[in-house]
Formats: structure tokens, C-alpha cells, sequence
């Protein structure tokens, strides 16, 4: 299994996705062809329709089958100007329904849900207030995608038991959520005419379910990690906020731990790592490209000093501030560059999740055994 999240920062509003690749091999990388799209708005509905492949499905609102693009509120307007000439070359309507025809006339499946029907439903079942049953949005949306693929819901039961441990009331609601999902479906729309499945695998070696940043922490307990510092910033908090969360483990029988420091700012942050290696530990700190353009004059005093101090720069976009909840990959020549004078340090380029987790070890040894 691969995910990707999208995400803006902002609080609400802005387009937000997450996509899901599932295969009975190992995967790498996300890829720009979707099977099943379950949107909730128009704007996914309308950014999103043309990426369904021929045979693959879409799930939309019933609400918003009809919206004239104009109307689409954060649909910005490079996009919007897009979409129009589109539609205008294939004589569409410009809006939702425009892209649902085309969808239909490319061989894509159209599976209309109305989520207020089953959010009442879910009221009346459970006489909750509609505002409560709106929280089961997303437990909606999947198991509607569930059903469509003939996916046994006990899984989906495991999943949300998983999810909100301890909360009865919560897991109650959401499995009724699914309930009523799947009856909706099997009563509407047309399973066996979708030919996309998805199929339990079968039980075998236990498999870990890992984000590049949880990868990254534990390929560092792997290679002795026992000091990290960091000062908050996306999207390299998540790194440190694990190890805090994994603080103490088993080593051979034995307890292992670490610790996680958070300090003022990033320049005490590489300062504090370096004179923890200095005093003989396997010692880190992890940051973004701002935080790492502040660490710089640290940095270089440990290379001037040789201090097998190990960073996990993790890249987002554009300068200064830039933009937080996204990623590229343009701080290499930073890396291999960044400081007055020049000194020797080692640069690992990570290529997918589970090289996160060995360059992480290998860094220690490498920082170690040529002092820098």
C-alpha cells in the first residue's frame, strides 16, 4: 500500500486529497491515473474526473451534479480558464455536469450518492442530531468505495475500532455508518457492473504500515540513536514527535531509549546535537529548509570542529516560509553547499520510504567512522 496526502496551510477550505495505491506487490511511489474517485464537493469532482481511467469509477454528490464553474469557490482561476476550454471544445456544459457527460463518454462509471440522505439516515437510526451523523462524512465515503469494490465491511470495523480506541459511542456510530453505506449501494447502484475489486490478502509475514518520517525515526533507534533535538516545523515535527512517542523499546531483551529534546530555536537545536556527539553519542537533530538555512553557522562550526553530528533535512517548498505541507526535492545543493568555507560533510538523497529507514542507520556510521 502507497498514500499520499495533499493538504493546504490553512485551517479549512482549500482542496485537500489523499490517494491510496493497493497491489499485491510492493509499492514505491504514487502514480497520476486514478480507479475510483470519491469526491464530496464539486471542486475534487471537477480537478480530479479526468485523471479516471476507462472502466474506473467516480462517486459524487448528488448536490452538486449541476454546478456551473463560476460558482466553485476556491477553483482558482488558471484552473478555471482550463476546465472552460475543455468543456468548449467537446460541447459541454461548463460546470459539474459537463464533466460528469464527458466522464460518461470516456467509459468511466458514475455512481451518484446523496450523502444528506445518509447522514439522515444515520440521525434517525441512531436519533443523534444531523450535525452529529455529519461527522460520519468520511466513513461514508469509504464505505460506499468499499462496497462498490466487494470489500468484506468487517475489515472496515477492524479498521475504525483501531482508530478511536476506547470510544465506544464513536466506533458504535461509524460502524452504523457503514451499515447503511453498504445497504445504500447494494440497493442503488450497480456493483457487479464495476469490475474494480479489492481482495483481503492473505495472512502472512506481519507487515508495518509506515510515512517516510516514521521510517526515518526508526531507522536512527536502529542505528543508536540516543539524543535527538528539534525545534517544531512541518513537515519534520512528525519525525521527532514519533521518537517521543517511542522513547523507550526493547533491544535484545533489554530496555532501550532516547532522548528527545525540544529546544528554543534551530540554532541551539544543531548546537545542543553537537555537543551531545561530542560527548560520545549517536546524537541528531531534524528540521525543514527554513529551520536548516538558520542552522547553517552550527553546522559549520561541527564541521570545523569534526563533530559526527547526523540532520534529516526534510524539503518543502520554495524559499524562507515557503510553503509548509508541501514537498519537493530542492534543497540538495543546500545540503551539499550550505555554510561559509568549505568543510567536508556526507549528503544521502533518500528514494522512497523504505531507503529513509537505512540511510537514517547508515548516517550514524558514516558521521562516526569520518568524524563529521
Amino acid at each position: 500500500m502507497f498514500g499520499r496526502r495533499e493538504y493546504y496551510s490553512n485551517i479549512m477550505g482549500r482542496h485537500s486529497y489523499y490517494d491510496v495505491r493497493v497491489a499485491d506487490h510492493p509499492l514505491t511511489c504514487h502514480t497520476d491515473t486514478v480507479d475510483l474517485l470519491t469526491t464530496f464537493e464539486a471542486e475534487t469532482l471537477v480537478r480530479h474526473a479526468r485523471s479516471v481511467v476507462p472502466g474506473g469509477g467516480i462517486i459524487y454528490d448528488v448536490a452538486v451534479a449541476d454546478i456551473p464553474l463560476e460558482r466553485i469557490t476556491f477553483l482558482d482561476a488558471r484552473a478555471r480558464e482550463e476546465l472552460a476550454i475543455y468543456l468548449q471544445e467537446r460541447g459541454l456544459p461548463l460546470g459539474t455536469a459537463g464533466i460528469i457527460e464527458d466522464a460518461r463518454q470516456r467509459g468511466v462509471q458514475l455512481f451518484p450518492v446523496s450523502y444528506s440522505e445518509l447522514t439522515r439516515n444515520l440521525a434517525q437510526a441512531l436519533q443523534i442530531p444531523s450535525s452529529t451523523a455529519g461527522r460520519a462524512l468520511n466513513t461514508f465515503a469509504v464505505a460506499v468505495s468499499c462496497a462498490l469494490l466487494e470489500y468484506d465491511p468487517k475489515y472496515l470495523v477492524k479498521a475504525l475500532e483501531k482508530t478511536f480506541p476506547g470510544k465506544q459511542k464513536v466506533i458504535d456510530m461509524n460502524v452504523r455508518a457503514v451499515e447503511i453505506a453498504y445497504a445504500f449501494v447494494h440497493a442503488n447502484l450497480d456493483v457487479h457492473g464495476f469490475q474494480m475489486r479489492l481482495v483481503p490478502r492473505e495472512a502472512g509475514e506481519r507487515l508495518m504500515y509506515l510515512n517516510g518520517n516514521q521510517a526515518t525515526a526508526l531507522g536512527k533507534l536502529a542505528g543508536g540513536l540516543t539524543f535527538q533535538t528539534y525545534y517544531p516545523i512541518s513537515p519534520a515535527t512528525d519525525e521527532s514527535v514519533y521518537l517521543e512517542a517511542h522513547a523507550t523499546f526493547p533491544v535484545n531483551g533489554a530496555q532501550g531509549g532516547v532522548v528527545v529534546v525540544q529546544t528554543e530555536d534551530e540554532l541551539s537545536a544543531i548546537s545542543m546535537a553537537a555537543g551531545a556527539a561530542l560527548t560520545g553519542a549517536r546524537s541528531a537533530t531534524a528540521t525543514s529548509g527554513p529551520g536548516f538555512s538558520l542552522m547553517v553557522e552550527g553546522l559549520g562550526w561541527a564541521g570545523m570542529n569534526e563533530v559526527p553530528v547526523v540532520i534529516t533535512l526534510y524539503q518543502r517548498g520554495s524559499p524562507s516560509t515557503g510553503m509548509p505541507t508541501r514537498t519537493e526535492q530542492g534543497d540538495l545543493r543546500f545540503a551539499i553547499y550550505g555554510g561559509h568555507g568549505e568543510f567536508p560533510r556526507i549528503v544521502l538523497a533518500s528514494g522512497d520510504v523504505e531507503e529513509c529507514f537505512y540511510d537514517a542507520a547508515q548516517a550514524f556510521n558514516y558521521a562516526e567512522r569520518y568524524q563529521m
